[in-house]
């Protein structure tokens, strides 16, 4: 589908990437701008161009979709991929020659990036943070783009495309990107924060992902709100410790895209790393569950880039341990819960 000359630049909105959050994002932005959306699937692209709906969720009439990135970089200045973080840096690199110095991107990717494949992590691997990408620092790496900036808060996509009231925060060190990412997406249902510190707006996204896998497995062994109270409370001071490792700011974590994150997550069957806890607790393998999921948890790979740090700055992180272990090694939900209860 040829897109060149068809949109005004300077007012349409790309969105890069069509899983849950990506077609969320998308209904979004519509209610403000005409929007490109891509998918690399071109059967995706072209259902939705021809029913303005897939996988049974109704999208915008402006929403174009397209399987051609360059259609989406060249017809849009403001551009938000959403896509898992073990293919962001792929991503990024596709658009890279069309990329310009006046794009604008506001990734919503809450994931990290190593240079080697996380798989090849295991129990005593240590990380710096020298070692370690934010979504963020990967499109400076990769392109010519200095204006970045990131999505952080409860976004659950269920409810952002029936239309429920939620919130965000655009992140970015640059002040004109905040206000061309709350222009574009605030609206009556949603409202559109802003923060300079986009590490830590990062950071804390990355990281509440572990403590709702953690949560998900109390919800699977049928415990109660004191327990997740407990979880919730304590998983936000870990994140602070894993965090400042990590040059994020304390404030970050206390905010809308840290502890508001972090409880919408932690409590909710339709976060996906909530899930996956709950299905750990009910018995299955990781190897099953994952291989069951449409999307990516990106809890899954942050647990093991999270113990690594944990082994290299000497963190105090029972819960990140624990998790790990029943994950990848050698204990059972039960044995972590109690080790939780005694641990000083």
């Amino acid at each position: 589908m040829d897109l060149t000359s068809t949109f005004n630049r300077n007012m349409t909105v790309g969105v890069v990437g069509s899983g849950s959050f990506g077609l969320a994002l998308a209904n979004l932005l519509a209610e403000n701008r005409d929007v490109i959306l891509y998918s690399r699937r071109s059967e995706v692209a072209d259902a939705i161009n021809a029913n303005h709906e897939i996988y049974g969720k109704k999208l915008n009439a402006r929403v174009t979709a397209t399987s051609d990135i360059t259609e989406v970089t060249s017809n849009c200045t403001l551009l938000f991929p959403v896509v898992s973080s073990l293919g962001f840096r792929q991503v990024i690199r596709s658009m890279a020659p069309t990329l310009r110095p006046d794009h604008i991107i506001i990734h919503g990717t809450k994931g990290l990036d190593i240079k080697f494949p996380v798989q090849d992590l295991t129990a005593t691997s240590t990380l710096s943070r020298g070692q370690i990408s934010t979504m963020s620092e990967i499109v400076l790496q990769e392109s010519v783009v200095k204006r970045v900036g990131c999505l952080g808060g409860p976004n659950l996509a269920s409810e952002i495309m029936q239309g429920q009231p939620a919130a965000t925060v655009v992140a970015s060190r640059f002040e004109e990107v905040i206000h061309e990412g709350q222009k574009a997406l605030r609206s009556r249902r949603f409202q559109v924060y802003g923060s300079h510190d986009v590490t830590g707006i990062e950071i804390a996204g990355v990281l509440k992902n572990v403590i709702a896998i953690a949560s998900g497995a109390l919800g699977g062994l049928g415990l109660g709100d004191n327990a997740r109270a407990l979880l919730i409370s304590r998983g936000m001071a870990e994140m602070i410790y894993i965090g400042k490792t990590m040059g994020a700011d304390t404030r970050a974590f206390i905010g809308l895209a840290g502890v508001g994150d972090l409880i919408a997550t932690s409590s909710s069957p339709l976060s996906r790393n909530y899930t996956v806890g709950f299905r750990l607790a009910k018995g299955e393998s990781l190897d099953a569950i994952t291989k069951t999921m449409t999307e990516a948890a990106e809890g899954i790979n942050t647990i093991k880039v999270a113990k690594a740090l944990v082994n290299n700055y000497k963190v105090r992180a029972p819960i990140t341990e624990a998790l790990y272990r029943i994950m990848y090694g050698d204990m059972d939900i039960k044995q972590a819960l109690q080790y939780l209860m005694e641990y000083p």
